[in-house]
This record gives structure tokens, sequence and C-alpha cells, in this order.
């Protein structure tokens, strides 16, 4: 087997497919620790190369298989492969994980919000199942924003921390295209501007009390940081210059 430096192989232990192109992906490997947040690079030799996307660790730390939450992208070079992997096939894993969308790098408050489009609800999902973020915050809430009922995966992870953490934790989906009950219509940024948010989750968004960590759609993540900013008087957060809006930007 072919070696590539700073990664090592993985061996597929199963690949749940929860939609046409939503796929979580369960691999054996050896992983140096990771923080609750990080994101590995997964790998394949394509055409004689081998091709590397970062991908959001879903499993918590000391937890096995590392588990990756992915959208197939019909064009590109790697989600389809990966999605296509069965049970026993290889596939290459960063030795390392990297990434600041960690709670270590998040200022303490009362609230932690955790604001998720699509795929991006990955590494959210690590942060729930540690100890360190619901020793740190009072309360935290979930804003999964998906297209269609269909994609509010992960709902037995959801259940059971709500479950353990009873009113310390609120879920708040969102679907846009389509009428699910529960669910808030529409999108984020709309739902803060005019309060919904704050409402559902029955918490108020204030420097004082509130810190965000963001992922997914980029146009998500722009657009609520800069509402943040504008309107509730937040900052971004950064290690010279602490802030209340912690956001990952590897897409």
């Amino acid at each position: 087997m072919m070696n590539y430096p700073g990664f090592n192989s993985a061996r597929v232990v199963a690949n749940h497919h929860w939609s046409e192109n939503l796929y979580s992906l369960q691999l054996e490997a050896a992983i140096k620790p990771f923080q609750a947040g990080q994101f590995a690079k997964l790998a394949l030799p394509i055409d004689g190369k081998i091709v590397a996307r970062p991908y959001s660790l879903v499993n918590p730390p000391e937890s096995t298989p590392l588990e990756f939450y992915s959208i197939v992208i019909p064009a590109g070079p790697l989600s389809p492969r990966l999605a296509a992997l069965a049970a026993g096939d290889t596939v290459w894993v960063s030795q390392a994980a990297n990434g600041f969308l960690v709670v270590d790098e998040v200022p303490d408050a009362t609230d932690l919000w955790l604001l998720a489009t699509g795929t991006g609800i990955g590494p959210f999902l690590s942060i729930l199942r540690t100890e360190q973020a619901w020793q740190r915050f009072e309360k935290i809430i979930l804003v999964h924003a998906v297209r269609y009922r269909q994609e509010l995966t992960y709902s037995n992870i959801i259940a059971a921390v709500q479950k353990q953490r009873g009113e310390r934790f609120v879920m708040i989906p969102f679907v846009s295209r389509e009428h699910a009950d529960g669910a808030l219509s529409g999108r984020i940024p709309q739902a803060i501007a005019q309060g919904q948010l704050e409402l559902r989750a029955q918490s108020t968004i204030s420097p004082k009390h509130s810190q965000f960590m963001l992922c997914g759609n980029p146009a998500m993540v722009k657009e609520t940081t800069a509402l943040l900013c504008e309107q509730k008087g937040l900052s971004k957060n950064r290690r010279r210059t602490p802030g209340h809006i912690t956001v990952e930007n590897y897409w």
C-alpha cells in the first residue's frame, strides 16, 4: 500500500446515507488527540495524485469510530468517491486534526449559540457530547437550518442530548423549502432580525450573555456575523481581541 506523508490509512466501518446526497462516513483510523469542533482531511488517490479535503469530526474526542458528515458535490473530485465507499474499503485521513471552532477559543458567557446550515452541524454534534461545553455554559442553543425536513439528521443524538441536559439545551430547526412541524421557516439572519430566534430560544442575545459559533454556508456565516455585530452589538472573536462570534472558514 502506498504511503502519503501526513496521512494514515483508514478502514471504512460504515457509510450511512441519509438521502441521495447526504452521507456519514465512519472510519477506523489512528489520529492524534483532537478537540471537539476540529476537522481532519480525508483523501483518496485520484489520477495518480492524492486529493484531500477538510471534513469536521462528528464524534467527540476519545470516541470511536471517527465519523464525518458530508454532502455530495456532483462535480467535485472527492465527495462522490467518498460517498461510494463501502465497509472494508480504504481511505486516507490526516494524522492530526486542526481548526479553531473549539470551546477553548470561546470566551465565557451564559449562553452558547451553535448556528449551522446543512452539514455544518457536524462539529457541534461533537461539542455537545463533551462535558467541557456544559461546564462552561449554562445554556446551549443549537440551530440547524436545512432546505427539506429530510435533511434534519442525527435526531437520535440530539434527542439523547435533550434527555440528558433538559432545559439547559434548546434545539431550533429551520426548514426553508417545505413545511415541517416544529421547525421555523425562512433563514437564520431573518429570524434574528425579526426576533424569532430569541423568542423561540427564550434567551436574549447580548454582548454580556451570549457567545456564538457559526458553521455552514459562507453566505449564512457572513450575513449572520454582520447582523449580530450591527444590531446586537456583538463582535468577532479573535485571539488578540476576544469577542462573541467564532467561525471556521475552510470551505
